[in-house]
Parts: C-alpha cells; sequence; structure tokens
C-alpha cells in the first residue's frame, strides 16, 4: 500500500511538472536550497519567485529545496533567489535584508546560516563558463559610478513630463512608448546591488504605467498614470542618481486634491498635471544631487 502511494505521488510530481514546462517557453529547471520552516514560508517563497508564464517555485519544507522551473531566454536563477530574498529567505547565493527577516511571522523566522543581507553583498555560485563570464562583466559594470544605462529612462521620463505640461496627448504617448523601450533595454545584472534592488522593486509598476500612458492620448488618464510613474522614478533616481540635478516636485492640487509629485531638471515650476491651467502650482519639495 506504501509502495502504491508513493509511486502515485511521483506520477503526480511528474505530471505537475509536465504541465509547468508546457505552459513556459524554453523551459530550464534547476533545485536550489532556500532557508525557510513552515507552510507560510512555503506560499511566500513560491508567490515571490513565480511569474506567469516566466517562472515557477516549487519549495520543500522538510529539505528547504526550491525546484525552479523557468524561461531561460527571460530569467535566470540568480534573478528569481534575488526576488525570494526580498521576501525575507536567504538561499546559499543571496541573503535577505535583515529588516525584512526581523519582520517575517516568528515561526517563519529560521535559523540563518549568514548574516550579511542581499543588500550589501552577493554570492555567486558559477554553474558553468557562460554564467562565469556573465557574473564576471556584470561585476566589472558594477563599479562604474555613474548608471548610463538608466539615463535613458530618465530622459524619456522628463520627454513624457514636458509633453504633460503642454498637454499633448499624442506627444506624451510617443514618449511613453520610447520610455517603455528604454526600460525594456536595462539590463538590471549589470546595476549596482542597492539601485538593483530598486529596480526589482519599481520595474513592473514602470512598465505598466509607462504602457497605460502609451496606449492612449488622453492627457487625463496619461496623468492618473503619471502620478505612480513618478514615485516610481523618484524612488529609482533617490537611489542610483542623475547625472545632473533633479528637482522633486508637488502640487497639492493634483490627483483630485490629494497632491502629487513629479521630477523635473528645471527648479522652476511647470505643473504636468494642469499644464496652462495652472502652470506654476507647485513647489519644490526636494533637490536631488
Amino acid at each position: 500500500m506504501k509502495n502504491s502511494l508513493n509511486s502515485l505521488m511521483i506520477a503526480i510530481v511528474l505530471l505537475l511538472s509536465t504541465t509547468i514546462n508546457a505552459q513556459i517557453k524554453n523551459a530550464k529547471t534547476e533545485t536550489l536550497k532556500v532557508y525557510g520552516n513552515c507552510g507560510m514560508c512555503e506560499s511566500k517563497i513560491e508567490k515571490a519567485g513565480s511569474l506567469k508564464k516566466i517562472a515557477t517555485v516549487d519549495w520543500n519544507q522538510e529539505t528547504n529545496m526550491a525546484t525552479i522551473t523557468y524561461d531561460a531566454k527571460k530569467t535566470n536563477t540568480d534573478e528569481i533567489l534575488k526576488k525570494i530574498a526580498l521576501a525575507g529567505y536567504d538561499s546559499d547565493q543571496f541573503i535577505a535584508p535583515d529588516d525584512v527577516y526581523n519582520n517575517l511571522h516568528g515561526c517563519c523566522q529560521y535559523d540563518r546560516v549568514a548574516k550579511v543581507p542581499v543588500k550589501a553583498e552577493v554570492k555567486t555560485v558559477v554553474t558553468t563558463d557562460e554564467h562565469a563570464n556573465h557574473n564576471h562583466a556584470a561585476m566589472e559594470t558594477s563599479e562604474t559610478p555613474k548608471m548610463s544605462q538608466l539615463n535613458p529612462v530618465y530622459e524619456n521620463y522628463f520627454s513624457l513630463k514636458d509633453a504633460l505640461v503642454k498637454t499633448d496627448g499624442a506627444m506624451a504617448s510617443t514618449a511613453a512608448k520610447e520610455l517603455l523601450a528604454s526600460i525594456n533595454s536595462v539590463n538590471m545584472n549589470t546595476l549596482k546591488m542597492d539601485v538593483h534592488v530598486v529596480w526589482m522593486k519599481v520595474v513592473d509598476s514602470l512598465k505598466e504605467d509607462a504602457e497605460h500612458i502609451g496606449d492612449t492620448k488622453d492627457a487625463k488618464h496619461q496623468r492618473d498614470h503619471f502620478n505612480t510613474l513618478s514615485k516610481s522614478i523618484y524612488e529609482l533616481i533617490k537611489t542610483s542618481k542623475s547625472e545632473e540635478t533633479v528637482y522633486y516636485q508637488f502640487c497639492p492640487m493634483a490627483n483630485e486634491g490629494k497632491g502629487a509629485n513629479w521630477l523635473s531638471k528645471e527648479n522652476t515650476i511647470k505643473n504636468p498635471y494642469f499644464g496652462s491651467m495652472m502652470l506654476s502650482c507647485g513647489k519644490v519639495v526636494e533637490t536631488i544631487k
């Protein structure tokens, strides 16, 4: 009876694995250590690392082993393990930030093997020569003081802001499409770790807002998404820094009276939420150098 049950469980696992591989293109599967304790950990680890049609994670509570199936052309295990680390769970490659680990439920606070968080140190396990070359190049690029590959993202954001100042929906749509292209061109593996952490946090929101703005010429709808887009850009530029001074500005009348921020290369207020109707409404609340 026991053997029959084991055989049934193996068959179910194989069936699920086949189904997952069929849904994910260019599927590759790896099994890696991810530390945790309980069923709540399992849920959080699998949710953090999974992305529809791109990656799935199956974590075993007893062995602390995560079976990761992913589209090898769109992501890799490093990126998946970083997302899991940002949810509070260490692996042998990446260590969760201390504050995130400390905020886990008591039953989820597993015994930590290492004490250095992902923001400060990245441990890389090299499995092939290709990965070795890739990681070596990423380490060299990450030392570059200027985050030059993010400059097109910022410049396209400023172009979008200027278009909204003019209440030009067509121009804003074009700028948003160029912004989306520049976001998609960013190679996150070459970013410094602190910038990488923020990029992973905001990139999905950046893409969503840019897509919405690019898909319409309605300035009102564009401005709704420009509000959340600006919040993400602010988080990113605060960490990576721009090559020139940037002014974080605020209008208390925007967003239906709730207020909204934007970034500008000019100290002078030119309001993107109202344009010529209330061009000078707002103030500089922070200067980012």
